[in-house]
């Protein structure tokens, strides 16, 4: 689909709130934003937006029996025609959203990110994890009534080697050297090296069991909680309950409706206004305005997201490593963290493994801010005084306010940084990974191998700075397979070191997910440190308690 640019002009929080009830009536979001500039509509406070501030008397988040019944409507901060049921190609909270509300994969994470059963029975390794037998589910069938079979397995991890999926995980499933039936209830996994955590990579959302031979996906056909009753990509879906799903008594709800509103302000507006019952990616300013307000509550996870420095290592001026070392030095942590965040995260170090994780390696010296050695650096670089465009976007949380602090620290090392701010619509599938300076925003991944293997292995989808380092490629192979923990302890430092002195990533804080819902949504509790929305399976967990 052709991508029109007058889709992502920038609009006001109310007007984007209003552009979203436009097309809830069916219009497309261009139409809707010729409606509003029809009607002159004007930037209000959030005071004159009716039904701001009501409060509802509910049980807390998480206290109660479950209830059967309801219907809610939830709200992810991206928004695109690019959004997708086909789960190979998902790259958004809001498409992995819909791959676990309409499909499941073999396995799934508890709350501590281990891989448990799920489609999968049981799964066992005898070889420290070259090959894998998991053992399917019986009963199970698909939304169109197919059972579920060993050939679904097959082709639906298969297929992401082929490259007209275009799928997000190739660099992934590349592991993985054949998968074959064993019999009409096991599958066997052969790879290419062994991996123990082959359990956890088949947990992704992107690995979920399709129908044998699927091509067409706009209906969503999976074994999930919910079906698929409509999918407007960039618009909205509608689920509603598989009453022949697996689980018994899952899931509580009718039906999810779930929307992607860019703008922050909308989102809180909607919450707050009751159009809306859950949104995620929130600022710590509208955090702390959303616990405030009677009848609605925040819920704040640590899960290693990241908002980070793009610095392209294939363009000017990233390609001089010495430029590339300075901007770290620009960073203000402290000030990004208390500034910025307003206290909702940690200070990080360049490297994207979060201290939570048992593989992040605290042996780094923290780089520390140092405006004058970033002026020799960018002096040795040969772009002192030099002017280069930066880009940010709402779409990349926070990166609008790290970019003007960036902008204030780099003035004072003779570099002037021009912001170049562009909206969130779009932002993804048409900026990021495309300038030379710009911002990404990783959500957290389940284990360290699979965060590596995705957005720093030479080659990968999501390589953002384009960096390759063979040296960390075969570190990273080497400790899948590595059975001594100590020495698999030492690889993962040994990465972590490469990244942090010669990637073109610069990661100053990571992020505390930050989620706002209505406190008559029951089973809030539950926590899943992967990403917003309990790791994105909220939808078979959650029940309406009005």
């Amino acid at each position: 689909m052709k991508h029109d640019k007058n889709d992502d002009r920038l609009v006001s929080p109310e007007q984007s709130l209003e552009v979203y009830r436009a097309m809830q009536r069916g219009l497309s979001r261009r139409d809707a934003l010729k409606m509003l500039g029809a009607a002159g509509v004007l930037m209000a406070g959030a005071g004159s937006l009716p039904g701001v501030g009501r409060a509802f008397a509910a049980d807390a988040a998480g206290q109660g029996t479950p209830k059967r019944g309801g219907r809610i409507r939830v709200a992810a901060h991206s928004s695109s025609a690019a959004e997708t049921l086909d789960p190979a190609k998902g790259a958004t909270a809001i498409d992995y959203v819909r791959a676990f509300t309409f499909y499941n994969g073999l396995t799934q994470f508890d709350e501590q990110l281990h891989p448990q059963p799920c489609l999968a029975e049981t799964f066992e390794t005898t070889d420290n994890g070259g090959h894998w037998v998991f053992t399917l589910r019986q009963g199970v069938t698909f939304h169109n009534g197919k059972s579920l079979t060993p050939e679904d397995v097959v082709y639906s991890i298969m297929r992401h080697k082929e490259p007209v999926v275009g799928s997000k995980v190739l660099s992934m499933v590349e592991q993985i050297e054949s998968v074959r039936r064993v019999d009409q209830q096991r599958v066997e996994f052969n790879l290419v090296s062994p991996n123990i955590e082959l359990p956890a990579l088949l947990a992704v959302s992107h690995l979920v069991i399709v129908p044998d031979g699927t091509t067409d996906f706009s209906q969503g056909i999976g074994t999930g909680p919910f079906t698929c009753q409509e999918f407007a990509p960039g618009v909205r879906s509608v689920a509603v309950r598989n009453e022949n799903y697996w689980r018994e008594g899952r899931p509580y709800l009718d039906a999810i409706e779930t929307v992607g509103i860019s703008d922050e302000s909308a989102r809180v507006n909607a919450l707050l206004s009751g159009d809306v019952q859950m949104i995620n990616n929130l600022s710590g300013r509208n955090a702390d305005r959303i616990g405030q307000m009677e009848g609605s509550q925040i819920k704040a996870t640590n899960s290693g997201n990241y908002t980070d420095l793009i610095m392209r290592v294939d363009q000017q001026p990233g390609s001089r490593p010495e430029f590339v070392e300075a901007m770290k030095y620009l960073f203000d942590r402290e000030q990004i963290k208390r500034v910025a965040l307003r206290g909702y995260g940690e200070i990080a170090n360049d490297q994207p493994i979060a201290p939570s994780s048992p593989y992040y390696f605290d042996g780094l010296p923290q780089r520390e801010y140092d405006p004058e050695r970033a002026a020799s650096l960018l002096k040795k670089a040969g772009v002192a005084g030099a002017r280069t465009s930066l880009v940010v976007s709402p779409a990349a949380n926070y990166s609008e306010e790290m970019g003007q602090l960036l902008q204030q620290s780099a003035s004072q090392a003779g570099l002037n940084l021009n912001l170049n701010r562009v909206p969130a619509d779009g932002y993804w599938s048409n900026h990021w990974m495309k300038h030379p300076l710009g911002f990404g925003n990783i959500n957290p991944r389940p284990t360290a191998n699979i965060l590596l293997s995705q957005f720093f292995a030479s080659g990968a989808p999501w390589n953002e700075s384009g960096w390759s380092n063979a040296q960390f490629d075969q570190l990273l192979v080497a400790s899948r397979s590595e059975p001594d923990p100590s020495k698999r302890q030492q690889m993962y430092a040994d990465m972590q070191t490469l990244i942090h002195d010669h990637s073109g990533i610069g990661i100053p804080v990571f992020l505390s997910d930050l989620e706002g819902f209505d406190s008559r949504i029951g089973g809030m509790d539950r926590t899943v440190p992967l990403g917003s929305f309990m790791g994105y399976m909220f939808a078979e967990h959650v029940w309406w308690n009005a």
